[in-house]
């Protein structure tokens, strides 16, 4: 078996071409869970060393361009109880990671303006918050070569403490008048939502009231920027197997939200108490909300009385004492709106 570690924030590219984005820290022996993200295609806008390639953006279009042509890339895993999108490690070409990407970069003698805008902003963060540039990195478009000057920049920060540096850092920055790193303006949270709506149904006023007071996102020099900030590997407590995931069905809920030191992180946690099923599947307890999309990051503050709708997982530990927790992401009509902002 190849010995090959991904994790969140990495691509991948396969033996046909194919470029994944990396999910979650927790993988298979075999395989590492990953969704499509960029493919080759004549007509696609994104050039590198001569080949064009088109970005897919939704989830019911990357599912359906693999079960169409590459259905070797879906497969059932029976840990997590449902069908997923993964690729077995003997078909993997190349590992895209943040942080060589972002070495790159700098040791790069000529930069595009979007390059040297990434590269400034890393080094904003790494002045403000004291953490060193080699526990961040740059993923994306960027990192794979394929970005156009009108891209993001994603950026990508790991270990738990330096996340939360980062992020205070964030929050001071964007506090500050005519900076340059700040918080969408209206203009831009209509452009997000009209983007996000495809994929997450909510009603704009309750998207613009959450959104607007984000930190993780926003822009610098007139580009968007979004940063994650994931666990690095020392902090990653649970290996493949050492609990299993029962899908059981779909709800609504209103609860309160308890805790939220893991909202900032990706995967985001959200534990919460005071739950009330109004619609769909009903169970004894349920005890955290979970999302591995980024857009779910910041979504509700501890005190919070929240209204979501996801999937309903059954959790076993290994020593058989089981719990219920909420799936946030696999569905355009999951959401999690919280109904307190403060």
């Amino acid at each position: 078996m190849m010995s090959i570690r991904a994790r969140e924030g990495d691509f991948i590219e396969t033996i046909e071409g194919l470029i994944f984005d990396v999910k979650g820290l927790v993988h298979p022996p075999d395989r590492i869970i990953a969704y499509l993200r960029y493919i080759p295609d004549p007509s696609g806008d994104r050039l590198r060393g001569g080949m064009a390639y088109r970005k897919v953006y939704s989830l019911d279009e990357r599912e359906d361009i693999l079960r169409r042509y590459y259905p070797q890339y879906i497969y059932f895993d029976r840990i997590f109880g449902m069908e997923m999108q993964g690729i077995p490690k003997e078909r993997i070409r190349k590992v895209y990671r943040p942080q060589e990407a972002l070495q790159a970069l700098m040791e790069k003698s000529i930069l595009s303006d979007l390059e040297r805008s990434a590269v400034n902003l890393i080094r904003i963060l790494h002045e403000s918050s004291n953490v060193r540039i080699g526990s961040m990195g740059i993923s994306g478009s960027i990192m794979a070569g394929l970005h156009t000057e009108k891209s993001d920049i994603d950026i990508i920060v790991y270990g738990r403490k330096n996340c939360i540096s980062v992020y205070s850092s964030l929050k001071t920055l964007m506090e500050r008048p005519n900076g340059q790193i700040s918080r969408y303006d209206m203009a831009d949270l209509r452009r997000l939502y009209e983007f996000r709506s495809k994929d997450t149904s909510m009603p704009y006023e309750d998207f613009v009231r959450i959104e607007r007071r984000k930190h993780m996102q926003g822009k610098f020099m007139r580009r968007d920027f979004f940063v994650r900030f994931i666990l690095d590997w020392s902090e990653v407590d649970e290996e493949y197997g050492d609990r299993t995931y029962s899908p059981i069905g779909y709800a609504r809920i209103k609860a309160t939200v308890t805790d939220d030191s893991e909202a900032i992180f990706t995967p985001c946690r959200y534990p919460i108490e005071d739950v009330d099923f109004l619609e769909g599947m009903k169970i004894p307890s349920l005890r955290e909300i979970v999302s591995f999309r980024g857009r779910f990051c910041e979504q509700a503050k501890r005190g919070e009385v929240i209204i979501a709708q996801g999937k309903i997982e059954k959790v076993t530990e290994m020593d058989g004492t089981e719990y219920f927790r909420m799936i946030l992401g696999s569905k355009p009509s999951d959401f999690m709106i919280s109904r307190s902002v403060h």
